[in-house]
């Protein structure tokens, strides 16, 4: 799935592999509980996270990967270190399986992110 026409993240969710549809959805608890203020919305065809109308925070479940938008960039390079050995775009975290999703680090992102507002690296 690299775009889904999903109009709610349950249906998004709904349209996973097991699987993948586990580990994100552990995912959104996570945002759910730490991006307290924010929004859960649809955005491009994925769940994103906004607040004051800018998306912070996202997820999609690629053909290849399940990638992870940490979309902030005060917050890609406080984490710049421990992001090193990860497979990155310009604000996408990439995990090749769900397995490898390190749920810790993703907590401590989300966490900063919630923070406070920054300036964003590119839409979510």
């Amino acid at each position: 799935m690299v775009q889904s026409k999903a109009a709610t993240v349950d249906e998004y969710l709904a349209e996973l592999p097991e699987e993948r549809r586990e580990v994100l959805s552990r995912l959104r608890e996570l945002c759910r509980q730490e991006l307290v203020g924010f929004d859960e919305a649809m955005q491009f065809g994925m769940p994103g996270y906004v607040r004051d109308g800018v998306a912070e925070f996202g997820f999609a479940s690629q053909k290849q990967y399940i990638s992870v938008y940490v979309v902030r960039s005060d917050v890609r390079k406080a984490f710049d270190e421990r992001l090193a050995g990860f497979d990155m775009g310009k604000s996408c975290l990439r995990f090749r399986k769900a397995a490898d999703v390190d749920f810790e680090l993703l907590r401590e992102l989300i966490v900063a992110t919630a923070a406070g507002p920054g300036e964003v690296c590119g839409p979510v």
